[in-house]
């Protein structure tokens, strides 16, 4: 086997050092020709696309492929290695087969999909299925140019037997740095599924934690590029996360596979923008306990939360017939006179706004009824009979004009959402009480003492960009080719069925982790909720239950939180990458600090490049932060605010934490007071457990949750 392991391992050097001489070569040349500085638009097409052979030859030429696939294809009887890179780079000289083939491209799906076998395999080429024998799959590890590791995972031809998950284990095993990676050289099958979907899907992916989903969806976008070019383009793409520091840690993957200018953010963000609001958003972390202290939400009924009512259809429906009931009410009574003797009839008036202009929502109409008017006043002005009197008139015109424009309704959001809770004039009274009947009475007191505080939510802002919808449309410049929702288990219904309407096609990646809904106060509870917003034949599902991320150890301590903390969820199944065991430990409260402080110097000793503190709350970790800094450690404080993951230790709430990773965490606090004995809290701690990639930690002052001290007895 150790001949056969050297054999390999030269024929890849040997080839490596080929390819890397064509590829320099190459871009030596192109390097060495003069850039295009002049304003012939040909010569301008011609000097981009030299640009953009530049810049992806110079990456290639650091890592050019990671994979090799032997393959036979049906009628040709010639047996051709294929190798597979991040960017694909053509051969100068005709050839059958690029020097590197491109990860998106048809072929390249068979590294993915062939798991082994004697069977013949096949894929999917624009010309029809194409189907052939493979000999060999081959992974390959180049970093700067050098072959560091050679890895078979299938040879037809070999009497040893491929381990699959060999080089797979080896990737994982890894220590994590601030940011996401690229998974092209590692992509397992059902991973491929989903990156490889048709565009015009709504695709909800359920994925537990560490199962790659995230990095899957950015692949997707990557995908959807190379295969849908004329269609898509990447400033149309949007990434919806839960906050800025998440988007920062993803940042490096899109531009490591070659693609940029996709839009990334945050659903607030991109709504407030859309709207045009600067305002401040009450804090996420401390709407729960304000539903509940304001007696509209009872802890044993999360269905009934308000973020779960203002969260559904039926709320949306409400909206919109709120809007309905606005529009008879909408022109002012009574004709419009600009001087004495001129009169433009209310009837004249309202067949504008009812007729003529029905198609356009209000406040298209009101802008298009109010420039009719002026046109009218304007020929009006026409049939003056002097100059003096043109004069007079064009004055009293102009001060009657602006009166009459203020009697029309204000159609913006904000102003529209606090007219249906009553916070602002506006609502014939039998209209006002119609609504507010039609909206749970503990939510509608609630809100309206919100709007009366100046008071945002997050769940409100589905229901403002809604209205602006509504009396507004979508602009053509708004909508997006394909939509991206990260953490979906914390959106609603209604941000689906909004979403909707900006983007082309139900071109959606939805996906989430149930297990992890720590919001269930205002997100779903079932990935049906989604789902049947649209056609079936609209529609797609993956459930991904692998995880790639944490030990055995780790991921086995956290489905047992799920099992008996949650009663429910869907567990993660393990790649097997056996570590430390998962240690809970306790400390006298009168020495609690100081223990943290122990733990975080023991782990950060240690050779990683990651380490986290994960706190109950911000006021906690703020004060840990404090104790940390004092003894002299460099720790980054994650609050929320910051726009930036810088790696190295942290300390954060536990909340702050999903979708990060972080080679060892320690669990401060894992006691009973902290998490107890609900639902919620159990999948909380079992977010801040799954963080860990290598090594868990729990400190705790003896007073365990009952899902947590079954598994230390």
């Amino acid at each position: 086997m150790e001949n056969e392991f050297q054999s390999a391992y030269q024929e890849e050097q040997h080839r490596l050092s080929l390819a890397m001489e064509e590829i320099d070569r190459r871009l030596e040349r192109l390097r060495n020709t003069p850039v295009y500085t002049g304003h012939d638009f040909t010569e301008q097409v011609l000097e981009s696309a030299r640009e953009e052979k530049r810049q992806a030859l110079a990456k290639s030429s650091q890592e050019p492929y990671f994979g090799r696939m032997d393959f036979d294809e049906r009628g040709r009887g010639q047996r051709k290695p294929l190798y597979i890179g991040k960017i694909g780079v053509e051969r100068e000289e005709t050839s059958a087969y690029p020097l590197v083939i491109d990860w998106r491209a048809p072929i390249a799906s068979l590294f993915y999909s062939f798991t082994g076998g004697e069977e013949t395999a096949s894929y999917e080429a624009p010309e029809g299925t194409i189907e052939g024998l493979v000999y060999l799959k081959r992974n390959v590890v180049i970093r700067k140019k050098i072959l560091e590791r050679v890895a078979d995972t299938y040879n037809r031809e070999s009497d040893e037997p491929a381990v699959s998950d060999e080089f797979l284990v080896y990737r994982l095993g890894e220590n994590k740095d601030n940011r996401l990676r690229d998974i092209v050289s590692t992509i397992q099958a059902e991973q491929d599924q989903i990156i490889r979907a048709a565009k015009n899907t709504a695709l909800v992916i359920q994925g537990v934690a560490g199962s790659g989903k995230t990095t899957v969806a950015l692949h997707r976008l990557a995908f959807l590029l190379y295969q849908y070019k004329d269609q898509v383009s990447a400033d149309k793409m949007v990434i919806f996360a839960p906050n800025h520091m998440f988007l920062d840690y993803i940042s490096d993957v899109l531009p490591e596979l070659g693609v940029g200018n996709i839009q990334q953010n945050t659903f607030a963000d991109w709504a407030l923008d859309l709207l045009g609001l600067d305002l401040p958003l009450a804090d996420p972390a401390e709407t729960l306990s304000y539903w509940f202290e304001s007696g509209s939400l009872r802890k044993e009924s999360m269905d009934e939360a308000p973020g779960r009512f203002k969260g559904s259809v039926h709320f949306m429906e409400l909206l919109q017939a709120f809007v309905e009931r606005l529009e008879p009410i909408s022109v002012p009574e009574g004709d419009f006179s600009p001087w004495d003797g001129a009169v433009l009839p209310q009837a004249e008036i309202l067949n504008w706004f009812n007729e003529e202009y029905k198609p356009y929502p209000l406040a298209k109409r009101k802008e298009r009824v109010l420039a009719r008017v002026h046109r009218w006043i304007e020929m009006e002005l026409k049939k003056s009979p002097s100059a003096a009197a043109l004069k007079e008139r064009k004055k009293k015109a102009g001060a009657r004009e602006k009166a009459y424009a203020k009697k029309w309704p204000q159609y913006d959001a904000l102003t529209l959402y606090k007219q249906l809770f009553q916070t602002a004039k506006g609502l014939p009274a039998d209209t006002a009480a119609e609504m507010k009947a039609s909206l749970p009475t503990a939510i509608f007191k609630a809100t309206q003492s919100d709007l009366r505080k100046q008071i945002i939510r997050e769940e409100d802002l589905t229901a403002l960009v809604y209205l602006h919808v509504l009396i507004h449309e979508v602009e053509s410049s708004q909508r997006f080719d394909h939509v991206v929702i990260d953490e979906a288990q914390d959106f609603s219904p209604f941000h689906i069925a909004l979403l909707d309407l900006f983007v082309k096609g139900h071109s959606f990646t939805i996906l989430g982790d149930l297990s992890q809904g720590i919001h269930e106060y205002r997100g779903v509870h079932a990935w049906k909720e989604m789902s049947s917003l649209f056609a079936p034949e609209h529609t797609g599902y993956f459930a991904l239950t692998r995880s790639y991320r944490s030990t055995l150890e780790i991921i086995e301590f956290a489905n047992t939180i799920l099992e008996q903390g949650v009663r429910g969820g869907i567990t993660a199944v393990p790649v097997f990458r056996s570590g430390d065991p998962v240690r809970t430990m306790s400390y006298d409260s009168s020495v609690r600090e100081q223990s943290l402080l122990t733990a975080l110097k023991e782990l950060s000793s240690k050779e990683y490049r990651t380490v986290s503190v994960l706190t109950r709350t911000l006021k906690e970790a703020v004060e840990l932060h404090k104790v940390f800094t004092s003894a002299g450690l460099d720790v980054n404080l994650i609050d929320g605010g910051k726009k930036q993951y810088e790696g190295g230790l942290s300390v954060l709430p536990v909340y702050l934490s999903k979708g990060l990773e972080f080679d060892a965490v320690i669990v401060a606090d894992a006691d009973h007071e902290h998490y107890g004995e609900r639902a919620w809290d159990a999948k909380l701690l079992y977010v801040g457990c799954t963080r860990a990639l290598h090594e868990l930690w729990l400190l705790h002052d003896g007073s365990l949750p009952s899902y947590v001290q079954a598994q230390t007895e």
